[in-house]
C-alpha cells in the first residue's frame, strides 16, 4: 500500500477510498471535456455518484487482490479530487512491474503537478511496493504526458499500433518504461 504524500501546497496523493464516489463524479464531470481526447468513451452513468461507486468498488477489489493501486489527488483545503494515478496490471514474481496511468484537473495543468504526482508514484513503487519496473503508454500526440514521463526518468521503448480504444477509436501509443532498481 502506498502511504499518503503531500504533492504541493494542500494537494495530497492518497489511496482511493469508498467515500470518494461523489467527489470523483464531480471531478470527472468537471473534467469531462478536458479528458475526452485521452480516455475511452464514457457512458452517462460514469459521471454519476452511483457510476463512480461501482467503479470505486471494482478498483478496490482489484487493489485487494494485489493487481492494482488506485490513488486520488485531493485538494485538502476544499476536499475536492483534482487528479488520479493508478498502477494497474501489477505483476509480482520475477517481473515486479506495473502500468502507470494518471490525469490532473484541466484547471491545474501547466503547474508541474503531473510531474510531481508521477515522481511520488515512482518513489513509492520502488520503496513501499518494491517494484522493479513501471510502464506507461501515451497517445503519440500527447507530448505533454511524454514530457512528464521523461522528467521522471522514463525512456521510450517502442510503439504499439492500435493499442487502446481512446475517444472511440483504436489509437497508436508510444510506450515508456522506468527501471526502478539496477
Amino acid at each position: 500500500m502506498i502511504q499518503p504524500a503531500l504533492i504541493a501546497d494542500d494537494l495530497l496523493l492518497r489511496p482511493l477510498d469508498t467515500s470518494d464516489s461523489a467527489a470523483l463524479a464531480v471531478a470527472y464531470s468537471r473534467n469531462r471535456e478536458h479528458l475526452a481526447a485521452w480516455e475511452p468513451l464514457r457512458g452517462e452513468s460514469f459521471f454519476t455518484t452511483e457510476g463512480q461507486a461501482a467503479d470505486v468498488d471494482a478498483q478496490l477489489q482489484s487493489a485487494g487482490s494485489g493487481a492494482s493501486v488506485p490513488l486520488v489527488l485531493v485538494d485538502a483545503s476544499v476536499g475536492s479530487i483534482v487528479g488520479r494515478a493508478t498502477l494497474s496490471g501489477l505483476v509480482r514474481g520475477p517481473f515486479q512491474s506495473a502500468n502507470l496511468g494518471y490525469w490532473i484537473d484541466g484547471a491545474l495543468n501547466g503547474r508541474g503537478l503531473a510531474t510531481a504526482v508521477v515522481g511520488a508514484v515512482v518513489g513509492a513503487s520502488r520503496g513501499e511496493l518494491g517494484l522493479h519496473r513501471l510502464q506507461a503508454a501515451t497517445l503519440r500526440h500527447n507530448t505533454a504526458s511524454q514530457r512528464v514521463l521523461e522528467r521522471n526518468g522514463f525512456e521510450r521503448i517502442g510503439s504499439a499500433p492500435r493499442y487502446l480504444k481512446i475517444a472511440g477509436r483504436w489509437q497508436d501509443h508510444d510506450l515508456f518504461q522506468r527501471i526502478l532498481h539496477d
